[in-house]
């Protein structure tokens, strides 16, 4: 059992980790070295994490919905996409090798992250869509969610991107959307890991309430401020998650 002290500092951990999420994905960049600073071991930590992240993509995602940001019914093959994506993603990820993925993220944030920095289109206005509802679902919806249940940082980061991108969404849309998306990954990755024993309930319900109060705070800032603050917190996340992994692989 974690002592006070150090359930308060993960309660602390997640209220940023879920503030953060809920603007530019990467929460899990803040949670899961906090977990494993913890003592919690990788499978554990992994489990905790999803029970935990569940609550602070919830939150954002039923306020967005609260606000009208979300579009229900166009969202809900890719949520559904991404629930059986990430169903699938959590149970082979003890058995396949992660290193190759782990190489590759990298590249592709910093190249989402000189895009959003660079590109005009990038803003609060609607652009042109590029691929059809269905098709996002199949590719996107359903690939990012196995991404999420098998290896995980940046997947809000990467589902905002494929909105703004493929989708033609302005940057408050694209958020609001990939909270839905990311809450049907965490879920699905979270009952995947249930049955197992895995997950440190103590610091999955502090680090959740954590979660439910960043989140929230994050979810109206986007609301309020939409692409101006938007666009900064999603390049420095996608730049902060690739230099994580890049120094785990090389530093």
């Amino acid at each position: 059992m974690a002592s006070i002290e150090v359930l308060s500092l993960l309660f602390l951990v997640a209220l940023l980790a879920g503030f953060v999420d809920s603007i530019a994905g990467g929460g899990g960049l803040i949670s899961i070295p906090a977990l494993l600073w913890a003592g919690l071991g990788p499978v554990a930590t992994l489990a905790t994490n999803k029970a935990q992240a569940v609550f602070g993509s919830g939150t954002a995602a039923l306020n967005f919905i609260h606000k009208g940001q979300v579009d229900l019914r166009a969202a809900a093959l890719a949520a559904a996409c991404s629930f059986g994506g990430a169903a699938l993603g959590a149970l082979l990820v003890q058995r396949l090798d992660s290193a190759f993925l782990g190489r590759l993220i990298p590249v592709f944030l910093i190249a989402f992250a000189l895009y959003f920095l660079c590109s005009p289109r990038v803003s609060d206005l609607d652009s042109r869509r590029r691929l059809g509802a269905v098709a996002f679902a199949l590719t996107l919806g359903l690939g990012l969610g196995f991404y999420d249940g098998f290896f995980g940082p940046g997947a809000g980061t990467f589902f905002a991107m494929g909105y703004v991108a493929l989708q033609g969404y302005n940057l408050r849309r694209a958020t609001a959307h990939s909270k839905l998306l990311n809450f049907a990954s965490n879920l699905a990755a979270l009952l995947v890991f249930l049955p197992g024993g895995h997950i440190v309930w103590p610091v999955a319900l502090v680090m959740a309430a954590g979660q439910l109060l960043g989140a929230w705070l994050g979810s109206h800032l986007v609301l309020r401020h939409g692409s101006a603050l938007v666009r900064p917190v999603l390049v420095v996340v996608s730049l902060a998650i690739s230099a994580k992994l890049l120094w785990g692989q090389f530093g």
